[in-house]
């Protein structure tokens, strides 16, 4: 997820005019990959050319380099399509072995997906590795995993199937594979199924709100379908009340918020819910969020969500673990942000808008504070330059929500991270940890 910088100066520049590092191909590969939601647009990049700088550069690192971002794409942030798409790459360089293949794929519609991808340019043969990686991964899905994406796509399930020719373990597996080619599988209840088949969906939602058979999740990502289908808001805030919400970050609530606002009590309570056992991070912290207008950006074209909500999501899990910390918000200038906590804090935080001046608000905030740690939230296209001894910490991170191909140039003593997810706080916790000794 992150490196120690000691980078040379570049003669690129960001999309804003400040001076970049000059990073190899895995850095860059490194950068594309960990924040995009693959052939999304973004504010300064078409999702074609991040794509195809992704594929590009899966090309030309080597093979112990792409294995690595590719399972650190998958296993820690959580990421379905790039993965993918670089095991395409990979296969092309006969680096993608079976196993590696089988170690990505954790859902069954990601079976068909990957053939997609490996096809996107015309159909062709496929390699053994690939056969048996496909073939590795088909047994770990059930008969509802596999009906919930047992779809009318150009690939199907059942057409990998044929092709792979996985061996079944036992009966019961032969017979849930014969069910799959012959399109008799148990139909799944799910929102989506109950859905697509055409029933109510107030009714739906209402008898799952009861049977409580909506995982946390899926429940705030279709607040918006429950509003607009009149589920009864008693029934919601119930449920709010009786979930655990150990899985579900900070950004999702804020993103949550901004399509459900008659909820935000309780979406606001459910977030800080989420924080309560977490490990508290140590020393004293700056934080810095980038507020320019290209934050305003969104993370996916289906989704509310924007990177401001990410970068505030993070701010808001960093006041709850910290005891020492002040948060600024910044654009052209920087400015403190009150000691508020939960929804309070990001608005207090602001919405985006102006330029970027990143070195300059990092030298304006250590004008008055040093701390242990600074971190800087953004997207990385700032139009001024600097360097770590402008933040007064005594280290530097930098948290990029972006996907761009170039960023922000670093100096010596920082740490690089491209991500977001609860995966940097983690991260952070145990490099102060080690750090301080």
């Amino acid at each position: 997820m992150a490196q120690m910088n000691m980078k040379k100066p570049s003669k690129e520049k960001t999309f804003e005019g400040g001076n970049v590092s000059k990073i190899n191909a895995a850095e860059q590969l490194k950068r594309s990959v960990m924040s995009t939601m693959l052939w999304e647009k973004g504010f300064y990049e078409s999702g074609e050319e991040i794509a195809e700088r992704i594929f590009r550069l899966t090309k030309l690192v080597d093979k112990e380099t792409a294995l690595s971002i590719m399972l650190e794409a998958k296993q820690v942030q959580k990421l379905r399509h790039a993965p993918l798409l670089m095991a395409v790459a990979m296969s092309e360089n006969g680096y993608l072995k079976k196993e590696n293949l089988n170690a990505i794929i954790t859902r069954a519609d990601e079976l068909s997906e990957f053939l997609s991808l490996y096809w996107m340019k015309g159909k062709r043969p496929i390699s053994h590795q690939i056969r048996k990686g496909l073939a590795l991964a088909f047994p770990k899905f059930n008969e509802y995993q596999l009906a919930k994406y047992d779809r009318a796509k150009t690939v199907k399930l059942k057409d990998v199937l044929k092709m792979v020719r996985p061996k079944p373990a036992n009966e019961e597996q032969a017979g849930l594979w014969k069910r799959l080619i012959s399109g008799e599988l148990q139909t799944p209840d799910t929102w989506e199924v109950a859905l697509s088949s055409g029933k109510d969906k107030k009714e739906t939602f209402e008898r799952m709100l009861l049977e409580n058979s909506l995982g946390d999740l899926a429940f705030i990502r279709n607040l918006r379908n429950m509003i607009q289908s009149g589920v009864k808001s008693e029934l919601v805030k119930k449920s709010f009340s009786e979930r655990t919400w150990s899985k579900i970050l900070p950004f999702q609530f804020v993103g949550a918020a901004r399509y459900a606002p008659n909820y935000e009590p309780e979406i606001e309570t459910a977030m800080l819910k989420s924080m309560v056992d977490l490990e508290k991070l140590q020393g004293s912290i700056t934080i810095l969020v980038d507020t320019s207008g290209s934050m305003d950006d969104k993370i996916s074209g289906k989704s509310e969500m924007k990177r401001i909500d990410a970068a505030s999501g993070l701010a808001i899990l960093a006041r709850e673990l910290s005891n020492d910390i002040e948060i600024y918000s910044f654009n052209n200038s920087a400015k403190l942000v009150p000691a508020r906590h939960g929804f309070a804090l990001r608005d207090a935080i602001g919405r985006p808008t102006g330029g970027t001046e990143m070195w300059g608000s990092i030298r304006q905030v250590a004008k008055n504070r040093k701390s242990d740690l600074m971190i800087v939230i953004t997207d990385e296209q700032t139009s001024d330059n600097g360097s770590i001894v402008d933040a007064n910490s005594d280290l530097l991170a930098v948290i990029n929500v972006a996907h761009y191909h170039n960023g922000v140039g670093y100096g010596n003593k920082s740490i690089h991270i491209s991500g977001w997810s609860e995966n940097v706080i983690t991260y952070l916790m145990e490099y102060m940890k080690n750090y301080a000794r």
